[in-house]
């Protein structure tokens, strides 16, 4: 997420009242998680086990709970509670717009596209042409959908991310301010859930088609010509690369990559990367050809048992 201007690194420890390391006039473009940052970029870390990670990181500003070596070229924000000030960040750069009308003022939508009844778009929503979006969509502020997009029924674009810190009373959210971003000509099914991304995009490419009930979580990027079928939930920063098929079913773990043309077979459980060009069965997930000789072999056990009695 970019700042809508560049910030000091003075002006943001102002903002969060916080101590920093390095020239107070070291540039700040913007906030992002660690899987996605770029030079510019603020990071929070708020654990021993990921200091290093993040202070090895692409981010050059890293918010955390500890002074430390500063790295060469890098500044520190020294916070008693990075999620808390991230989150502070969030709500001041991205804040939350009330929204009183279906269609806001600030939605552009293309010329060509239909727009049924009882559908909400939210603040600076881009729509692209001859798009059918059907009656009780809701689509969240920020959101970008490309041209000759079907949205089906009930689907909704944009709620927040599953993000949560545990705290001795609860759980604290992480607050989204990201976006979701559906590329041309994709369609989706009825009752569909795509979160944003925390600070990123959540993204549906090119040509792909997702079936009813299906359920694809924050920062996931899902590429071209991929077809999805329902009940099928994608967690947070998966990448689906181009002409996979997701079976029915199918559930998969969070920060893993599914390559090209794979193919997963449904009630499929995705607990790990899997090679593109290849068909993929059971949980723990295997090859399918080798999963499938497996069942049949267990299917003989009874025989083996009788013929040793």
């Amino acid at each position: 997420m970019k700042f809508p201007k560049v910030h000091s690194l003075e002006e943001i420890a102002n903002l969060l009242h916080c101590e920093f390391v390095g020239d107070e006039n070291f540039s700040v473009y913007g906030m992002n998680e660690i899987h996605v940052v770029e030079p510019g970029d603020i990071v929070f870390v708020d654990h021993p086990k990921y200091y290093d990670k993040a202070l090895q990181s692409a981010a050059t500003i890293v918010l955390i709970n500890k002074k430390v070596d500063c790295p060469d070229g890098k500044a520190l924000l020294i916070s008693d509670d990075p999620f808390r000030d991230f989150n502070i960040l969030t709500k001041h750069f991205k804040p939350f717009q009330f929204s009183n009308t279906s269609i806001s003022a600030s939605a552009i939508i293309g010329e060509g596209t239909v727009i049924q009844p009882n559908t909400f778009i939210g603040n600076n929503v881009i729509v692209g042409k001859n798009c059918l979006i059907h009656s009780n969509v809701s689509i969240y502020d920020y959101t970008v959908i490309g041209d000759n997009v079907i949205i089906h029924a009930g689907t909704i674009l944009g709620a927040d991310a599953f993000y949560y810190k545990k705290r001795p009373d609860g759980f604290d959210q992480l607050v989204s301010g990201g976006r979701v971003v559906i590329e041309s000509n994709v369609g989706i099914g009825a009752l569909c859930t795509i979160d944003k991304g925390v600070t990123g995009d959540t993204t549906i490419g090119e040509g792909t088609k997702i079936d009813n009930q299906v359920h694809v979580g924050h920062d996931t990027v899902i590429g071209k010509k991929c077809l999805i079928a329902s009940q099928t939930g994608i967690a947070g920063c998966v990448i689906i690369e181009d002409e996979v098929t997701l079976w029915g079913q199918v559930g998969t773990t969070s920060g893993i990559t599914i390559g090209t043309k794979a193919v997963i077979m449904g009630q499929t459980g995705v607990t790990k990367s899997v090679e593109g060009g290849k068909s993929y069965f059971g949980t723990p997930i295997q090859e399918s050809r080798e999963k499938l000789k497996q069942l049949a072999n267990i299917k003989k056990i009874p025989e083996i048992l009788n013929k040793l009695k």
